[in-house]
């Protein structure tokens, strides 16, 4: 089974709520999907999300770095051959973590076509069953509790809180979910690197001391503040969770030896894709630390691979965040996996089990070769 060509196509789903995080507020999940055709006539899915102000990456700049420097490699390459298909999408450039991502998904995703099983059983079996939490966007206090209402509701017991963007407020925004909600749903907060170290360490104190226990705190200070991490990991009794320090195994391994975090976030859009996801995974297997695997604002082709993969790993992969398909006000994707509330189920479809996929826009000229 030959690579033949790359193509490339726009898909736009409107979300439920505007998704709002200390570092951006977006109202639709607009991913680009990259689709490799192969000689006989099978078709590989992968696509990613736009996240400048955390992978750097845009659209535009995926699509001109596949086209200039990676497919051209890729084009001719057999697919069975998985690990020289990675190694090429990994070697061929720096960073582009996104775009090497998109690029896994669709070979991973031939590769399990290829042999007629679906991904996560290639990837060493688990589950079909998975279960996520879902995100609460930063907002004022009445519509960030309306929101916990209905995804309680929804039958979500794990929610992820979005705060960040003032400290004196998101205290109280936490105190007021953790008195409504504490006894229906698990709390996690993510901060997305909007507190320093000082100040993570008087809010969480000012939490514990207040009797509100969250299941973690995510990325409380700048990806680049190791030491601050490592400062209040030693000063609080809330797990802290690097995501935006984490990108690649050398990160982890280095916030590990440092004991600067207790758990790590994989993201596929970060790690480049499902190769080094699987490599940071047996990275924290060795040092005994806790993954949770998590998503950008996607929708469910890239989320399906990160599925797949959790369900793999799910020895080192205790944790799931991936509500991105659940977000959307529906899934544009038919076959593969099935994102229902809180609940999603592998398929046993091959590879990711993509049949078909509606409102997808093909980019014009975008095919290499040309």
């Amino acid at each position: 089974m030959k690579i033949k060509a790359v193509r490339f196509a726009k898909l736009k789903v409107p979300l439920v709520t505007p998704f709002k995080t200390a570092l951006r507020e977006v109202s639709f999940i607009e991913d680009l999907v990259v689709l490799i055709d192969t000689e006989c006539g099978q078709i590989g899915y992968g696509s990613a999300a736009s996240t400048p102000v955390i992978t750097g990456d845009t659209h535009q700049g995926m699509i001109a770095v596949i086209q200039q420097f990676i497919a051209p490699k890729l084009v001719g390459q057999e697919i069975e051959n998985i690990n020289q298909l990675t190694h090429i999408i990994q070697s061929t450039v720096v960073g582009n973590s996104s775009a090497k991502a998109a690029l896994e998904l669709a070979v991973y995703d031939l590769w399990g076509k290829f042999y007629q099983a679906p991904l996560y059983k290639l990837l060493g079996g688990g589950n079909s069953a998975l279960k996520t939490d879902i995100t609460i966007s930063v907002d004022n206090i009445d519509k960030m509790l309306s929101d916990c209402q209905r995804a309680v509701e929804q039958g979500f017991d794990v929610l992820k809180i979005k705060i960040g963007n003032n400290l004196n407020q998101d205290i109280e925004r936490v105190k007021a979910i953790h008195a409504g909600f504490a006894a229906k749903a698990q709390l996690r907060l993510d901060v997305n690197q909007g507190w320093n170290a000082k100040q993570t360490v008087f809010a969480l104190q000012q939490l514990e001391q207040a009797g509100v226990v969250l299941e973690l705190v995510e990325q409380p200070v700048k990806s680049s503040d190791i030491q601050g991490l490592k400062y209040i990991t030693e000063r609080v009794s809330t797990p802290i969770m690097a995501d935006e320090s984490a990108f690649s195994p050398k990160q982890v391994i280095q916030l590990l030896e440092l004991g600067a975090v207790d758990i790590i976030n994989i993201k596929l859009m970060k790690t480049g894709g499902l190769s080094r996801a699987i490599e940071i995974a047996n990275i924290t297997a060795q040092y005994q630390a806790e993954c949770m695997i998590g998503c950008m604002l996607e929708g469910s082709i890239a989320v399906a691979g990160a599925a797949h993969l959790a369900s793999a790993k799910a020895q080192q992969i205790s944790k799931i965040d991936l509500d991105g398909p659940a977000l959307g006000q529906y899934d544009p994707v038919q076959g593969g996996v099935e994102f229902s509330g809180p609940q999603i189920r592998l398929s046993e479809a091959p590879g990711l089990g993509i049949e078909s996929i509606t409102g997808l826009e093909l980019i014009t000229n975008g095919v290499w070769p040309a």
